[in-house]
């Protein structure tokens, strides 16, 4: 049964009136998207042509990755003990000298026995301060030592030189010995004995 709004005539096609029914109805003009890429808008089912964007884009510069905080505290402190230790090493290299407040020399009185020798004791006292202590020693009988040398470390106030003078053979010498102090300051002491050997 034909439909009597359908027009008459020869020149219908049923072709021609039924092709919106293939393409499909016309999207709704608020149709929401179905996702966002830059300035182009695809809806589905159909994908639209692309559209130059009305302005500029520029990508966004990425994040520079900040240092964790915390970490300049760490080589602060270890710079902080580096030069706290260097400060000391230079203080005990270049800082005051030690200072000699008195120096004594000292042996038995009586002397040492027959073919034996007498223990000759220098006491150097200081102020406290690390340093070294460059002496000789010097005997009657014209011997001279080298230059010797004392490291008086930090916190001692006394430092004990020892000179041992051996004696072989019989008969009565006077001897006497003598501290040259060169360094960090002069200062001279000595002592005197005699050493006696009857038979």
């Amino acid at each position: 049964m034909s439909d009597p709004r359908a027009p008459q005539g020869d020149d219908y096609s049923a072709t021609v009136l039924g092709s919106h029914w293939f393409s499909g109805p016309p999207p709704p003009a608020d149709a929401a998207p179905d996702r966002v890429e830059g300035a182009v808008l695809r809806f589905g089912p159909g994908v639209t042509a692309a559209l130059p964007a009305p302005f500029p884009l520029t990508p966004e510069p990425a994040p520079v990755p900040s240092r964790r905080r915390g970490g300049w505290r760490r080589y602060t402190l270890a710079a902080v003990v580096l030069a706290g230790v260097l400060a000391y090493l230079g203080w005990q290299r270049f800082g005051p000298a030690v200072e000699v407040r008195e120096v004594a020399v000292s042996t038995d009185p009586r002397g040492p026995a027959c073919d034996t020798a007498a223990d000759v004791v220098a006491t150097v006292r200081t102020d406290g301060r690390p340093g070294t202590l460059t002496y000789r020693w010097i005997r009657s009988d014209g011997t001279r030592s080298e230059e010797l040398t004392e490291h008086v470390p930090d916190g001692r106030t006394e430092a004990t030189l020892h000179l041992m003078w051996t004696f072989r053979g019989t008969g009565t010498y006077p001897a006497r010995a003598e501290l040259q102090l060169l360094s960090p300051t002069a200062r001279t002491a000595a002592t005197e004995f005699t050493y006696t050997c009857p038979r």
